[in-house]
């Protein structure tokens, strides 16, 4: 069975509301990452991102619940989309953003375009890493 979860077309939600579902949503979903971040540092300790690792691989995890549920169960209402998907998990990580992307366009037999997302995605935003460090290196 495939994952046919589509995102709301085109249309621009304009209605303040929304603004503040995500707003609020994504200070929920931050403030949780900070903790994670905190708690994984002080518990296991630095030698490898494990706080990052684990809130990528638990959001990754929570936005396919999500997504599969709207999918294959039922509706949600765009409000709740915004405030659970954009606004938490956005706050929380867009790793989970970027999984839900791959897996899309992987389930749509995109299979190139996905392997290029992937890849594309990995590589450039680390160039684009050192690449920031790099102008800030040089014009300090």
């Amino acid at each position: 069975m495939r994952l046919h979860f589509t995102t709301p077309s085109g249309a621009l939600v304009g209605n303040a509301a929304s603004y503040l579902l995500v707003f609020f949503g994504g200070g929920l979903g931050a403030s949780l990452r900070h903790l994670i971040n905190v708690t994984c540092a002080r518990c296991i300790g630095t030698a490898f991102p494990y706080g990052t690792f684990i809130i990528n691989v638990t959001g990754s995890t929570v936005m396919g619940l999500i997504a599969g549920y709207l999918a294959f169960k039922g509706e949600a209402s765009q409000h709740w989309r915004l405030f659970l998907m954009t606004g938490i998990l956005g706050g929380y990580t867009t790793f989970s953003a970027f999984s839900l992307d791959a897996v899309l366009l992987y389930e749509r037999g995109e299979l190139g375009l996905a392997a290029l997302y992937v890849l594309g995605s990995v590589v450039l935003s680390i160039a684009g890493l050192v690449a920031g460090l790099a102008i800030v290196r040089h014009l300090t």
